[in-house]
């Protein structure tokens, strides 16, 4: 830290060869947004050999390091709110929220208000790793907001950096539990499938064929038969957005109640309506990892959140 800027080391290696360059960051980099990483990048803030790299879109040559500056966080728009936050573990370094279905992780247009950031900046008195960026404080990875579950949160730089690189090679044991349309033939099995941005619409994430998009890889194992569907678990080898969803819809299994990847079946139309369960039957039920400070082995784990186990008993044989 250096007059109240972060540097960070990056290192490229022969496998990023050829890959543009905010690419490759953003993949050794996760904490930070490709889209942050050109800002960055344009503004001068990355440099090799001591000299700025203003250029996002040059090919890496592999076997680069670069230097990135990250400016300490300006106030943002984010208040703190004195909200609910359901916390299962806490230390002076991170913490592990047991997030409810339907509170957004971080602030973003048309949710400004009532977000998870928003609670940890009144419980933690502001103070929350900035490497993530102003709107999003403390955050190392994200659930979407209609998922339950668990949730690590960093408390400061050296703490992000450290759960940001497990997220980066894979390392972080998290398993999600699904209620899925119809009931797998196989007990288990796995889906490796790229995602990417859909081009017909950039709000969903579709498959994409080899070269294109970011490796996705989901195991999954059928736990219990239902009615016309299964709870399934499934563990993420990585951690893509709507992975569990997408990879599950491509394997005519998607999840119960999801409005963008299902078509949830009519007799599930009517219990979901019955039930008042308006979201997709996913759950982020364990996360392991190792403590980026202390080194000790982390593993912690949520129950089905009471909309979901009534869903379940509903829909039992």
């Amino acid at each position: 830290m250096a007059g109240g800027t972060t540097i960070i080391e990056i290192a490229l290696d022969a496998s990023h060869a050829g890959w543009r360059l905010d690419r490759a960051l953003a993949a050794q980099m996760p904490a930070l947004s490709r889209e942050r990483l050109k800002v960055l990048t344009k503004a001068g803030a990355l440099t090799r050999n001591a000299t700025p790299v203003r250029d996002p879109a040059i090919k890496v040559k592999g076997d680069e390091r670069f230097s990135l500056a990250i400016p300490e966080p300006t106030p943002a728009h984010n208040e703190a709110q004195e909200i609910p936050l359901p916390i299962v573990y806490e230390d002076e370094h991170l913490l592990v929220v047991d997030k409810p279905a339907g509170m957004v992780v971080h602030p973003a247009a048309g949710n400004r208000d009532g977000t998870m950031v928003n609670a940890l900046l009144h419980h933690c008195g502001g103070s929350l790793s900035g490497v993530g960026g102003v709107a999003r404080p403390g955050i190392v990875h994200r659930i979407d907001k209609d998922t339950s579950g668990l949730l690590v949160v960093a408390k400061h730089d050296r703490a992000h950096e450290g759960l940001a690189r497990q997220f980066a090679d894979h390392s972080i044991d998290r398993r999600y539990l699904a209620i899925v349309s119809d009931v797998p033939r196989q007990a288990q099995g796995s889906v490796d499938a790229r995602l990417a941005r859909s081009s017909q619409n950039r709000k969903k994430i579709a498959i994409v064929g080899e070269g294109k998009g970011k490796r996705a890889v989901t195991h999954w194992k059928r736990l219990a038969i239902l009615k016309d569907a299964a709870l399934v678990e499934c563990r993420l080898e990585t951690g893509r957005t709507h992975q569990v969803r997408v990879h599950m819809a491509s394997i005519g299994h998607p999840l119960v109640g999801d409005p963008v990847y299902g078509r949830t079946r009519k007799a599930h139309r009517e219990l979901l309506k019955s039930l008042g369960f308006h979201r997709q039957a996913l759950h982020a039920a364990h996360l392991g990892f190792v403590h980026p400070v202390t080194k000790g082995r982390l593993s912690f784990d949520s129950a089905l959140p009471s909309d979901m186990q009534e869903l379940f008993s509903a829909l039992g044989v």
